[in-house]
Order: C-alpha cells, then structure tokens, then sequence
C-alpha cells in the first residue's frame, strides 16, 4: 500500500485518465492503481499524495481528518499585516466561512524552481509572497481568500501535506518518491 508524493507541474490535471488538452499524472507516474488523495487545479503546482489503498485515501481527504496544507502564494500588490490577520482569521467568501489559518508574509524561497510559463510580470505592481497553512480545502479556496483581501494570486504553490513536505523530501516538478504511510499518524 504506497503512499506516493509527487511534486505536480503546472497546468498538469489531478488525473490519471486522458484529458483531451493536458498532460495528466500517467504522463509522470507510472505505477498502477494508485489515486490522488486530494486535488489540486490545473494552474496550481507541488504536492499531491496518492495512494492505492481507499481507506488512506478516504482519511487524508475526509473533512474530520484534513491535513493541515501549506501554500506559497505569489501575490499582485504588498500584502499588508492587515492583510495578513484577515487571512488569518475566519474569512467569509459569501458560499463559506474559511477556518482560521496561518498567513505570513515570506521572501521568495531560493530553492523554488521557475515556473514554466513564467507569471505575468508587470513594472508598475509589485508582488509578494505569502506561506498559509489551512486545513481545510474547498475548491480555489486560496485563490480566493487572497482575492478576498484585495491580493490575487498569480502563483500558487503547495509545499506541505500533513507531515510530508517539499522541503523535507525535496522533488522537482514531475517527480516522485515513495514514503511511509504511517508518518501521517504520527505525533508532530
């Protein structure tokens, strides 16, 4: 029963079956029957488990259970502490209430690979970069808290799932490795 870490590239699909425009997990992972736990959107990039055992599966995912996710957010504009704390708490995005989080304004990491296009670049806007951890994850929930709070996202990055993390087990996009399912049981 593998529990797999992949690190997926942009505009990739959280997919094994054939999509008619892009590429998909069976253009990088080759082993069979295994599954994401999770999702992340095509212009989203970084980790994705999968698993071929459905009750992992269905605990990594499940609402009671989720995993606390670490996002990189490149962001147009300066975010603001005010800005920050808003991410922070509990904020209303008119379908839902977000939980409380972690938002903290970072400097872009060195070891963060180029992404291939590259974002949009405009003179006069600058950008930043914000690490949130949430633990929850509705569809596009980041994208939208950011832009709820007058920051959109350009770049959006996951670089942790729980115990596993882009730092501790370094992949490049489109690579994988395989770990130990127990470590998510495992005290932090």
């Amino acid at each position: 029963m593998p529990l797999i870490l992949f690190n997926k590239p942009f505009q990739v699909m959280s997919q094994f079956s054939a999509h008619p425009e892009r590429q998909t997990l069976a253009d990088y992972v080759d082993i069979p029957n295994v599954y994401p736990a999770g999702r992340l959107d095509a212009d989203s990039e970084g980790l994705l488990l999968l698993t071929d055992d459905g009750k992992l599966q269905h605990a990594i995912a499940h609402p009671r259970r989720k995993q606390p996710k670490t996002y990189l957010a490149q962001v147009e504009g300066q975010a603001s502490p005010e800005a920050l704390q808003r991410l922070s708490n509990p904020l209303d995005l008119g379908d839902f209430v977000t939980q409380q989080s972690q938002a903290r304004l970072i400097q872009e990491p060195p070891w963060l690979w180029p992404r291939t296009p590259p974002i949009r670049q405009r003179q006069n806007q600058p950008t930043s970069w914000i690490a949130l951890t949430i633990s929850e994850g509705k569809n596009r929930q980041v994208r939208r808290m950011t832009a709820a709070v007058g920051l959109p996202t350009l770049r959006l990055v996951r670089i942790a799932i729980g115990p596993f993390s882009l730092a501790s087990h370094p992949l490049m996009p489109g690579e994988w490795r395989e770990v130990d399912p127990a470590a998510l049981d495992a005290p932090s």
